[in-house]
């Protein structure tokens, strides 16, 4: 049975990476002709109306789901993410699908070397070997030196570090607060926060972008959803690595479409980066 699941759950979580590599080629495809918070705005008022309506089925309802002990950590962790989704859909813009991939698949890196100070979890020699390996891959594919380093570049590094520091505070509430608080938290303060911002840059669109709003707003939530039965099926630490398939999804993407190319460096860059992140998942499931 557990075998079955696992199966299921990584079948779930490539299916989730299919979903989430079309978000993001949806996303790049509006944010050339429209402002960026508007279209992340729009994205999270779906978000937050399928949070409530997934909230309000369970028992409790939505006073339950909302109840925590660590409302300011809540908070932060929301306005975070959608702040990190913006910075990931400008880079789309600036950089292309695939270079902003290469570059953010550090972030199990990230998370990895600031399990310590932020959980106070130990990381033994070989993780901090490994991450070392793994930011010379970014390297590799950011290539500071050769000619004008462009700041746009460091975009999806910014965008890996916001993530992953989300993902640490995630587990650190999960501490007191259930999973389905932490997801409504998210929804709602990411609601609240990109109409605050978003409203002001609010621009009519054609009908054809309309739909493409429609369905970016839809694979948002099925991307959820999927990941959600994802970790209800099989442990989070048997299904991680196959997140990377996204960078695999999002490549085929950029090049079908965008006319994207895999420069050398970008391709050495981002194998260096997967093999280290797979190396750090593998030693943390050892370890636990």
């Amino acid at each position: 049975m557990t075998e079955q699941n696992t199966r299921l759950g990584i079948t779930l979580m490539i299916a989730t990476t299919m979903v989430f590599a079309a978000q993001d080629g949806i996303s790049r495809l509006l944010a050339e002709n429209y402002p960026v918070l508007m279209i992340v705005m729009i994205r999270y008022w779906f978000f937050a109306v399928f949070v409530m309506a997934l909230a309000s089925r369970k028992a409790g309802g939505l006073a339950q789901a909302a109840r925590t002990t660590q409302l300011p950590l809540q908070v932060f962790r929301g306005v975070l993410l959608a702040a990190e989704i913006c910075v990931m859909v400008v880079a789309f813009h600036r950089l292309g699908l695939v270079e902003t991939h290469a570059v953010f698949v550090s972030y199990p890196l990230l998370v990895a070397a600031l399990s310590g100070p932020i959980l106070g979890e130990s990381v033994g020699w070989r993780r901090w070997t490994a991450i070392g390996i793994g930011f010379v891959g970014v390297m590799i594919v950011l290539k500071p030196g050769f000619g004008v380093f462009a700041l746009d570049a460091l975009l999806p590094f910014a965008a890996a570090l916001m993530f992953a520091v989300y993902g640490l505070l995630t587990r650190y509430v999960s501490r007191k607060d259930s999973s389905a608080t932490s997801f409504f938290w998210t929804g709602v303060t990411g609601g609240v926060m990109m109409t605050l911002v978003g409203i002001w840059s609010w621009t009519p669109m054609t009908l054809t972008d309309s739909l493409w709003m429609g369905t970016l707003c839809m694979t948002g939530a099925l991307g959820h959803y999927l990941l959600i039965r994802t970790y209800e099926v099989a442990e989070a630490s048997a299904v991680q690595p196959f997140a990377y398939f996204q960078l695999v999804f999002v490549a085929i993407i950029g090049m079908t479409f965008f006319g994207e190319t895999i420069r050398a460096n970008v391709a050495l860059g981002a194998v260096i980066v997967c093999g280290a992140g797979l190396f750090t998942l593998w030693r943390e499931r050892r370890q636990r």
